[in-house]
């Protein structure tokens, strides 16, 4: 059962947070609470309660600026962050560098329109399931995409497109 949405989980950032699980019967995709875009423990935390069989992780649209790729795991969790310069403007994303043992990039806010983003983090976090690193690297790499349409592209690439839109849609994406 779905747990009831409180007062803290609303946050200012706009975008969307979704766990995807893959079992015997296929995928999967819900909607976490909207503050798992603002704190990877949070977004951690909330696909940990998922206790699915098969593979989870998580796929977060931040701002439409850059997105979180999250993949709980016994060791701690594999990480994908699309745009490393977004640590300077956003809490998160400077979590994901943090966990990855990864400085924020020494940038002034007033630059990042001039530097060219950069990933940090596991490129083969969804080889396993059928997107290995190189595509993932070209998706990653088009800038000229926003990042929910970067995670549409993971998500035709894994076959779970239309679950995701399906999310998507009752989100009011």
């Amino acid at each position: 059962m779905a747990k009831p949405v409180a007062e803290s989980d609303y946050t200012d950032v706009d975008g969307f947070a979704v766990a995807v699980v893959r079992d015997d019967s296929g995928w999967a995709v819900t909607a976490l609470r909207p503050s798992a875009l603002d704190s990877l423990d949070d977004a951690e935390l909330q696909l940990r309660e998922l206790r699915a069989a098969g593979a989870v992780f998580g796929l977060l649209d931040v701002d439409d600026e850059f997105f979180i790729v999250v993949r709980p795991s016994p060791t701690g969790a594999h990480l994908l962050l699309s745009d490393a310069t977004a640590a300077v403007d956003y809490d998160i994303a400077a979590d994901v560098l943090d966990a990855l043992n990864v400085d924020i990039p020494d940038l002034d806010p007033d630059e990042l329109d001039d530097v060219d983003p950069w990933e940090e983090g596991d490129l083969a976090i969804l080889a396993d399931l059928g997107l290995p690193d190189a595509v993932m690297s070209v998706i990653v790499g088009d800038t000229d995409l926003y990042a929910d349409e970067q995670l549409g592209m993971i998500a035709a690439r894994l076959g779970c497109a239309d679950e995701l839109s399906t999310v998507l849609d009752d989100l009011g994406h």
